[in-house]
């Protein structure tokens, strides 16, 4: 009778186990499935972002030749300013001299003139003036006075001829290196504007590749938005899916706990039934008091320790702590917008923040994220505590 009812209740913890391996293996298939899903959209984002990185380097390179562009415009119209400012100069200073050589011809013409009208005079009667000097000297030395004064002012008139042409001829000279040099400015001018117009031109290519990278990022920002979105849906996805495999498992512990407590029940009435043959009566009534004991004691496995907390499944435990290993960033603060604290804050994914988790008697606090659902990870206050804790797997409830 014994090996009877052993051999039943270990045919009914295989039926168990065998109901619930189907649907096991189908959560664990979809599960894979969709994190294999998941790491094809993330090679996918890392390539996209690969090519984003590329393309800002290349935006940045243009950006930083466009600036030099910008300075070299800037140089050339300074320097622009400098040869019209030397080139309005070179023309003030150009007609000024065109003046003084109006002007020094003028008088060139002028000197020219008196000498040749002198010079006329003089030839014309030369021989009254002589004889009429001669008439009216006092004495011969009085004549020859008259006479070198005459040729002094003949003199005169020729070096005043001369001057003024020496002065001419410098006016001249320095109107042409004037114009020369007024010419040379205005091809520094014309070489300085095409040097501008050539850069301009740069400067509207090089825009024009920049806007091109600029639509070529937004375009690939776009497509990792989507993967990124995609991503976050397939780890939602996969959450639901392990909490889906975990409230599996958790279903069939029970049952196996609850069978296991059956048949523990059930030998145990065997046992004393055998014991207690002599009095039918009393063996009735042990049976009926071990089928109440048992039902107590199924109720007693399907919540923990009697407080009513729903058995979520044995999870993977591991530890974190507030620096930038673990966490990226040092601040402690939580997903939940929360300080973390040690012995209250836990990681998780697949649950509302603010799930009340109990573990090996302890009851933390879902306040983070950053894994999945069936792996929590306990905050620690430094980094040496969390890596002391390491990895473990325990059985979790939550507190209801």
């Amino acid at each position: 009778m014994k090996n009877k009812t052993t051999t039943s209740l270990l045919m009914g913890l295989l039926a168990v186990s065998l109901a619930a391996s189907p649907c096991y293996a189908s959560t664990q298939q979809k599960i894979t499935d969709t994190q294999n899903a998941q790491q094809e959209n993330q090679q996918k984002l890392d390539d996209a972002q690969s090519r984003i990185n590329s393309l800002e380097s290349k935006k940045d390179d243009l950006e930083g030749y466009l600036q030099e562009l910008n300075q070299q415009l800037g140089d050339l119209e300074e320097n622009l300013q400098e040869i019209q400012t030397k080139s309005d100069e070179t023309q003030k200073t150009l007609e000024k001299l065109e003046k003084e050589l109006e002007a020094a011809k003028e008088k060139e013409a002028q000197q020219y003139n008196d000498m040749k009208l002198r010079i006329q005079y003089m030839y014309e009667n030369a021989e009254g003036s002589y004889v009429v000097m001669l008439l009216e000297s006092n004495s011969i030395s009085d004549f020859l006075s008259q006479a070198e004064n005459m040729s002094q002012i003949t003199n005169y008139d020729r070096d005043m001829l001369e001057e003024y042409k020496k002065t001419t001829e410098e006016i001249q000279e320095k109107e042409a290196s004037i114009q020369e040099e007024q010419q040379e400015l205005e091809e520094l001018k014309q070489q300085s504007l095409d040097k501008q117009d050539e850069i301009y031109e740069v400067v509207k290519t090089t825009n024009l590749q920049i806007q091109d990278y600029e639509g070529q990022i937004s375009q690939e920002e776009g497509n990792a938005e989507k993967l990124m979105a995609q991503i976050e849906s397939q780890k939602d996805t996969i959450n639901s899916l392990i909490k889906q495999q975990k409230d599996e498992e958790a279903a069939q512990i029970q049952a196996q706990r609850q069978a296991e407590a059956a048949a523990e029940q059930q030998q145990a009435a065997s046992e004393s039934s055998q014991s207690s043959q002599e009095n039918t009566q009393t063996t009735t009534s042990s049976s009926s008091s071990s089928s109440e004991s048992s039902s107590g004691s199924q109720e007693s496995q399907s919540s923990d320790s009697g407080s009513g907390n729903t058995y979520l499944g044995r999870f993977r435990l591991t530890g974190y702590c507030p620096c930038t290993q673990c966490c990226g960033k040092s601040d402690g603060i939580t997903a939940s917008g929360t300080q973390a604290t040690a012995g209250r804050t836990v990681a998780m994914g697949g649950v509302p923040l603010g799930t009340k988790l109990m573990i090996n008697g302890t009851i933390y606090t879902v306040e983070d994220r950053g894994t999945s659902y069936g792996h929590v990870d306990i905050f620690f206050n430094t980094h040496g505590e969390a890596l002391q804790f390491g990895s473990g797997y325990a059985d979790v409830y939550q507190v209801n």
